[in-house]
């Protein structure tokens, strides 16, 4: 076992007078281990150079932050950015041709890299819509 290092006390955002404050960490999340599986992860936090709290501390809240994938949300996400891509190739290609001009490559390729920039956010706030409007007993759109 390395020994511990010290961390950097922690900041929370700055009050109202500008001053950051520190955070205080009062809570304690326990588990059990063998002593295999406690060189494992020793191993692996200082490997990260960091101590086994820090580093079990921001794995844990990595994964309790993260949202998983819904499959209703992945398709829709496509769907979605297939949509915007359509509309934005026909519109550009309308235009171009309106102005006596071909809608260049570069164009092309600029459409379909703010669809995929998008479309999850779309498609979340699209199924947040429908829910919204379901949970109203609104009909189907």
């Amino acid at each position: 076992m390395s020994t511990p290092r010290i961390p950097a006390p922690l900041q929370s955002p700055a009050s109202p007078s500008g001053e950051a404050r520190p955070v205080l960490r009062a809570k304690t999340i326990a588990t059990r281990v063998t002593p295999e599986e406690l060189a494992e992860v020793e191993t692996a936090a200082e490997g990260a150079g960091k101590t086994l709290a820090e580093w079990l501390r921001e794995l844990a809240l990595k994964a309790a932050r993260e949202r998983p994938a819904d499959p209703t949300e992945l398709v829709l996400a496509k769907v979605s950015a297939l949509r915007y891509m359509l509309l934005n190739l026909f519109h550009a290609t309308a235009q171009a041709r309106a102005e006596g001009k071909h809608l260049l490559p570069d164009s092309v390729l600029k459409i379909r890299d703010q669809a995929n920039v998008r479309k999850l956010a779309d498609a979340r706030k699209l199924l947040a819509e429908f829910l919204a409007h379901e949970d109203q007993g609104g009909d189907e759109r």
